[in-house]
């Protein structure tokens, strides 16, 4: 027996990973190839969820849960043995074969490492729906919340994204994105159960997929944009196609901020082509309306801006009470001079 041929006399082990979030038997070629050339297919867990479809394929699978030691003995004479890992990943046999190995006494066959399924992008969003499930059914608090009980911390939860947004905390912005995912996910689980228009978290992706696919014909069409304007033009187009408002007014929420709504209002008319003097009267509302107008013809947010001379109110609060003030990014300042996309998403 030449060297060679010795070396593949210890033959291989093969451990086999699956993703929970794809389908069981979606597996991939080189998966299937390896189960089917195998001569020993081993699984610790008899419930697991490939199990079945294996067997349907006609792949024999040996409920066991070996030690590292048996596994390299069973692949003695050129064996290919192949390991169904269970969801943990067999941290037991990978650490015994760790051992094995680095003791030097032992043969040791190849060990691959085969991802059978992957992961797609947005793959754990099928993990928060999982989780929502389960805290909507067995949560004492979380079982007895509807939309009107939830509502205010959906508005808590986009201000503390926004907060985290001018704060230029990337840590903090991850966590504020998942406060509101979960909002739109619990939101939607309770829609679930209305007995009159029941809808689930797949409508309300399904939805948002259809409304982006038909307001981007210069992506998803034949439409062509070669500049933001162009892509505005086709989003505003699109948008009056579809809601057939009777008003440029018709959408804007009247719940949002002051100042947010002035500006709102007034992109909607400047965007409508329409020219509407300011209303005219008496007190700060009307001063605070024509500011709000006219930060938004310059391309200023008016509620960054006076978010932004804000905290300068509050550090020279802190300075008089002589308290060091608190450092912000330099982006922060910046990010009330930015214009608003007028992105309309409603």
């Amino acid at each position: 027996m030449n060297a060679t041929t010795a070396e593949a006399a210890t033959g291989r082990i093969v451990l086999l990973t699956t993703s929970h979030r794809v389908a069981p038997g979606l597996l991939s070629w080189p998966a299937w190839q390896a189960l089917r050339t195998a001569d020993a297919v081993l699984c610790a867990d008899g419930a697991h969820p490939q199990l079945p479809y294996l067997r349907e394929a006609g792949i024999v699978v040996e409920r066991t849960s070996p030690t590292a030691q048996e596994v390299v003995d069973a692949c003695a004479g050129g064996r290919t043995v192949v390991v169904v890992a269970t969801g943990e990943g067999e941290p037991a046999l990978t650490d015994g074969l760790a051992r094995l190995a680095g003791s030097g006494r032992v043969r040791m066959p190849d060990l691959e490492l085969l991802p059978a399924s992957y992961d797609l992008p947005g793959a754990r969003l099928l993990d928060l729906v999982q989780v929502m499930d389960r805290i909507r059914e067995e949560c004492p608090w979380s079982s007895r919340q509807t939309h009107q009980g939830l509502a205010k911390y959906g508005i808590e939860e986009a201000y503390e994204l926004v907060e985290a947004i001018e704060a230029g905390d990337r840590e903090e912005l991850r966590e504020e994105l998942g406060d509101v995912l979960l909002q739109v996910v619990f939101h939607s689980r309770i829609a679930e159960e209305d007995p009159d228009a029941p809808f689930s978290v797949d409508d309300v992706a399904g939805g948002i997929v259809a409304k982006l696919i038909h307001r981007h014909p210069h992506v998803f069409g034949e439409e062509k944009a070669e500049t933001p304007e162009d892509v505005k033009a086709h989003w505003l187009r699109t948008k009056a196609e579809e809601k057939r408002r009777t008003s440029v007014t018709d959408g804007v929420p009247l719940g949002q901020p002051g100042l947010a709504l002035a500006a709102k209002l007034a992109s909607r008319t400047r965007t409508g082509g329409l020219d509407v003097p300011l209303p005219r009267g008496e007190g700060i509302g009307y001063e605070l309306l024509a500011l709000a107008v006219r930060a938004e013809a310059d391309g200023v947010d008016p509620e960054a801006a006076l978010r932004a001379a804000s905290r300068a109110y509050r550090d020279a609060i802190r300075a008089s009470e002589g308290v060091e003030p608190k450092r912000e990014p330099e982006s922060e300042a910046e990010s009330a001079a930015e214009p608003d996309p007028e992105s309309e998403w409603n």
